[in-house]
């Protein structure tokens, strides 16, 4: 069994398919934590605030397929494979951790945004606060007490899963 982190974010209708993405993924994986949901200003771009949060399941799943298999929810929610990296998005579905795994493909694992951004390593900090990067070598927990971004700024909004 594999132990995976999936960050979930949209900004369109965004309650709507954060919802989605969790019932989807409840379809695919057993034992679903769900960190709190977390608003954020845009990165990269102008347009409407995100809603963030982070997945974590064990798979028997290869990597190959739960890659193809975020890729297929993100498409049955709206998502285009012509979508710049940054527009605004109905769901972007991003694999953080496979395991221990570190390659570029079939994903960039870890992700690259797990350092980068508080939307993505604040939620993950407060799923798996032990969890250890391979790159980085520490814990979440330690990554997010380091980090430093003060132009990145999130809060945590109410969000029930009923």
């Amino acid at each position: 069994m594999a132990q995976i982190y999936i960050s979930l974010g949209s900004n369109i209708n965004k309650e709507y398919y954060i919802r989605c993405a969790l019932n989807a993924l409840t379809q695919h994986f057993s034992c679903l934590q769900h960190s709190s949901v977390f608003e954020s200003e845009a990165v990269g771009f102008a347009g409407n605030n995100f809603y963030n949060s982070v997945v974590g399941a064990n798979t028997d799943m290869p990597l190959h397929d739960v890659c193809r298999l975020l890729k297929k929810i993100e498409k049955e929610h709206g998502r285009s494979e012509n979508d710049k990296k940054f527009s605004p998005r109905t769901l972007d579905l991003d694999l953080l951790f496979y395991d221990d795994v570190i390659c570029t493909t079939p994903a960039q694992l870890p992700r690259d945004e797990i350092t980068k951004n508080a939307f993505v390593l604040q939620p993950l900090a407060q799923l798996a606060p032990h969890f250890f990067h391979p790159v980085a070598k520490q814990t979440i927990a330690q990554l997010w007490r380091e980090y430093n971004n003060p132009q990145q700024k999130l809060w945590k909004v109410e969000f029930s899963t009923l």
